[in-house]
């Protein structure tokens, strides 16, 4: 394999997980995310502070990015054993694209939902087995720092004992920690106990009519 293709790959990859669709979006409504909220540019943010369709439109763009890094090297034209080891590369550059992105000034989120596309891609039954472990902490919890946390643990724990190639496991380890890292300040506040919960906000109610006088 030459040094272009992992050049490009690099390249690619780390130029598609830097696009800041949660800032974009958020600019959309007039917002500047790094500035409300968490000051995080990832879905969950943006869906706290504009709502579940901006939330769900970055996550899907998030996961689309990292799934396109991971899954272009599957076309054709790209020597079967080459695939592989590009596929790890460009995963690891749009993960760490979307967490340094070149578009905003080495800021970024955390990567979950970037991970989360390039690694479905790449062992999508570990990564449906981490996708279940964040739905049931999450509904059970509420705590999507948590939530990830356990998914990023789900995916190493399976990628280790599934029959992927170890340098799959490997690169998954180090792309789950990461996450896990980038989720310090959750951890901590988790274990304090001043963790935010993701909970719905309440529809205000209507106010009560003005008392009749003649009563």
């Amino acid at each position: 394999m030459s040094n272009f293709w992992i050049t490009v790959t690099a390249l690619a990859g780390y130029l598609l997980g830097s696009l800041p669709f949660g800032y974009l979006v958020a600019k959309a409504h007039g917002v500047d995310i790094f500035k409300v909220g968490s000051g995080n540019p990832g879905a969950t943010n943006v869906k706290r502070v504009l709502g579940p369709k901006a939330g769900n439109t970055v996550l899907a763009l998030d996961m689309l990015k990292g799934a396109v890094a991971t899954a272009w090297p599957l076309l054709p034209f790209v020597e079967e054993e080459h695939k592989v080891v590009l596929q790890l590369i460009g995963v690891v550059a749009a993960v760490i694209g979307h967490a340094f992105s070149v578009f905003t000034r080495f800021k970024g989120g955390k990567s979950v939902a970037t991970a989360a596309g390039g690694l479905f891609v790449l062992i999508p039954v570990a990564g449906l087995i981490a996708a279940a472990t964040w739905v049931v902490t999450f509904y059970a919890f509420r705590y999507v720092s948590l939530a990830s946390i356990l998914a990023a643990v789900a995916i190493i724990t399976a990628s280790w004992l599934m029959p992927y190639h170890v340098a799959v496991a490997v690169i998954t380890t180090v792309l789950a920690t990461f996450v896990i890292v980038r989720h310090h300040e959750n951890i901590r506040r988790l274990l304090n106990g001043t963790e935010s919960r993701f909970v719905k906000k309440s529809a205000v109610a209507p106010a009560a009519p003005p008392a009749d006088p003649a009563k």
